[in-house]
């Protein structure tokens, strides 16, 4: 007992009236009383001696709280189970004027616990109250006799002896009950009326999916709110993409809005993962469908950059098959330190940020980049080892609600130099490096599966490819500018109409009904051109004078589109009646750490990035 008096796992030996408290007992009382005192509250043992020759210890409850600072246990009843009878089972209380919630959460020192109850055996919250019994009596070298409780709950012929005010301050049915001395309830379990009383002495809520009906239920019927509002706030600490919708079920036939909200939530940051099951996905109504997916997009979107390794020898460069239709063996490329880091633009900082490093499986060198219902998808690449590179075929995915990095199906081929797009919710993985082959993901069954490859001998490489309107162009790749639609009716590809220019693009984006295509002139500067997917005919755009321009990559957020490269950020603004390049001035600044090419994408992040 000495050097452990606060240490409320320690079981405590029951003392009844034939066994009073030894000097020993009563100096570690004396001792725990002293340590307590010293942390705002008193402990006291109580027996039939002490209380003749010492003043009461313990005050009359009133509005809940005990006005002397005591604590108290229930004993077991020694003369009843002598008789063969079962005790009435007994709570205690920490007698300090302070809320529920405030002793439920206190250190291990002033700690209000379920009386006997360990605790494992709170954390189960599945043993019987009757077990429970024999295990109650002195904790933390407290005792108390019968006399302490005033009520005694009645449920099927089991009894529970409690304290009036204490149910009373969290219950108007207790409190409009307060005259009685024994209250029969009907409508509620004795399990369940365990729970909610342990929850009113310790603030603890022991639910789950399995006695969450009967705990709210029951906490409806003995008109305690706080019980509710504690049931449904635990039940949203246990939702998984395995018992989202039986909860959510639970949630609309209960009327518990808050819970039904947390369930809706835990599938929208999930998304993928509740997509792929059927038995979650395949339940939910159209409208519930587009709500998660609503949801997940809330956030405010941030214009990223995912720093990655140049394949090539000339850093910040397009590959050399832009100027030469040969395709480059991943053998000619150097290796470079690996970065593996994603930052965003901070609008209120006007600054970049880190957001998160990727993993390092990802082999970012000649990886395709794109997004998908709030996703960021990294597939393909080259991994360098020594002098030689290995295509690679893996899939990894980063969810920016959860931040967390996951790996799925792999691509039927290892691909570099790729171009990863999404639309109508697939992934298509197109060409690559001396390949011709597309194959498309569904996220719903996990799977890749091929599709109509690219016209031979047009796209070995160095493509570009984007989607407007639900439909698929990839152009570039070739000596002279060529642009095709993949055709998904048809699952072909058809020629689209080209423009005056025969150069090669750096990059193009979609906006609205147009595609932008992006030339960079080393003499001139860049030259914009937009293609009309709905009229099928080009136009001049834009141009922006510039010294021997970098090559960047694009993306769009709003009406402005952005043009990153490691020098700087270009915005092209695109209105009705006018479409051009903000000066140079207002350009931002890229990230200052940033070592390897930028490629853009656009996220949307939760309020609290």
């Amino acid at each position: 007992m000495h050097g452990s008096a606060m240490n409320e796992n320690t079981p405590t030996p029951h003392l009844n009236k034939e066994q009073h408290c030894s000097i020993e007992q009563e100096e570690n009382c004396h001792a725990q009383a002293d340590v307590a005192h010293s942390m705002g509250s008193s402990l006291f043992c109580l027996d039939d001696e002490t209380q003749t020759h010492s003043a009461p210890l313990v005050r009359k409850v009133s509005r809940g709280a005990v006005k002397d600072q005591c604590q108290i246990c229930k004993a077991s009843s020694q003369a009843g189970q002598r008789e063969g009878s079962s005790a009435p089972v007994t709570y205690c209380i920490s007698a300090e004027a302070q809320p529920a919630h405030e002793r439920g959460q206190t250190g291990s020192a002033g700690q209000t616990a379920v009386p006997g109850e360990s605790d494992s055996e709170a954390t189960q919250g599945n043993q019987a109250p009757q077990s429970r019994q024999e295990g109650w009596g002195c904790g933390n070298g407290v005792c108390a006799s019968e006399e302490d409780t005033d009520l005694v709950i009645e449920v099927s012929g089991k009894k529970l002896e409690v304290h009036k005010a204490v149910l009373s301050e969290k219950s108007d049915y207790f409190k409009a009950r307060q005259s009685r001395d024994v209250l029969r309830v009907k409508g509620v379990s004795f399990k369940t009326l365990t729970i909610l009383v342990d929850y009113i002495y310790s603030s603890r809520m022991q639910v789950s999916k399995v006695n969450i009906v009967e705990v709210i239920t029951g906490a409806k019927v003995l008109q305690i709110p706080c019980a509710v509002q504690a049931a449904v706030d635990k039940m949203s600490e246990q939702i998984t993409a395995e018992n989202c919708y039986e909860i959510l079920t639970i949630a609309k036939r209960q009327r518990l809005g808050e819970l039904k909200e947390k369930a809706y939530k835990h599938m929208s940051d999930n998304f993928l993962e509740i997509l792929r099951d059927p038995a979650v996905y395949g339940r939910l109504t159209g409208g519930e469908r587009e709500l998660i997916l609503t949801m997940r997009m809330e956030g405010k979107r941030a214009l990223m950059v995912a720093e990655i390794n140049e394949v090539y020898d000339r850093a910040g460069s397009r590959p050399p098959s832009r100027e030469n239709s040969r395709p480059q063996s991943p053998l000619s490329m150097v290796s470079l330190e690996e970065n593996h880091v994603i930052y965003y633009y901070n609008e209120e900082t006007k600054d970049w940020k880190v957001l998160t490093k990727m993993p390092d499986e990802i082999n970012t060198k000649g990886s395709g980049i794109c997004t998908m219902y709030n996703y960021l998808f990294v597939a393909g690449g080259i991994k360098v080892q020594s002098d030689k590179g290995k295509v690679s075929d893996k899939v990894f995915c980063y969810n920016p609600l959860t931040d967390s990095w996951s790996e799925i199906r792999p691509l039927t081929q290892g691909r570099s130099q790729l171009k990863l797009v999404s639309m109508d919710g697939y992934l298509f993985a197109i060409g690559g490096e001396c390949l011709f082959t597309v194959e498309k993901y569904d996220p719903r069954t996990d799977r890749w599966s091929p599709v109509a490859p690219l016209p031979k001998g047009a796209f070995a490489v160095a493509h570009e490819a984007t989607t407007c309107n639900g439909e698929l162009f990839v152009s570039g790749g070739s000596l002279f500018y060529r642009l095709l639609r993949y055709d998904t009716r048809r699952a072909d590809w058809e020629e689209c109409p080209f423009n005056n220019s025969r150069k090669k693009s750096t990059d193009m984006v979609a906006f609205k009904n147009f595609i932008y295509r992006f030339d960079v002139n080393r003499d001139y500067g860049v030259n914009v051109f937009k293609y009309n997917t709905v009229v099928k005919i080009w136009h001049d755009s834009a141009s922006l004078e510039q010294t021997n321009p970098l090559p960047f990559r694009c993306a769009v957020i709003g009406n402005t589109i952005y043009c990153v490269n490691k020098s700087q950020t270009l915005q092209f603004v695109v209105e009705e009646e006018n479409e051009q390049f903000l000066p140079e001035a207002e350009a931002l600044k890229a990230p200052g750490e940033a070592k390897g090419a930028l490629v853009p994408f656009v996220l949307a992040l939760p309020k609290t990035a």
